[in-house]
């Protein structure tokens, strides 16, 4: 399973047990912080949906490698720096 494959959840659907994936839950919450603007322009979309995912991928990745940087880097596919660069800029330490 590649990371476009990666799921969140399961739903039961003809009594089989189908597995939703992550960018069904990311478009449907932004088209509903879409529709709840009443008119008024968005701004800084990218930015606010990057933030509100990246930050619990962070925490869930250090988790997941009991809070080895090294190897939460590793599972994120990021160098050990730049993980350290973003827990800094999210706060997390």
């Amino acid at each position: 399973m590649n990371a476009s494959q990666s799921t969140v959840n399961l739903i039961e659907l003809d009594n089989k047990t189908v597995l939703l994936p992550l960018s069904l839950y990311v478009k449907q919450t932004v088209e509903h912080y879409l529709s709840q603007l009443s008119g008024h322009d968005a701004v800084g979309l990218h930015a606010m949906v990057i933030s509100e995912v990246e930050k619990p991928l962070l925490e869930a990745a250090l988790e997941y490698a009991g809070f080895n940087q090294t190897k939460a880097a590793k599972a994120l596919g990021l160098s050990r720096s730049t993980l350290r660069k973003k827990l800094e800029q999210y706060g997390i330490s």
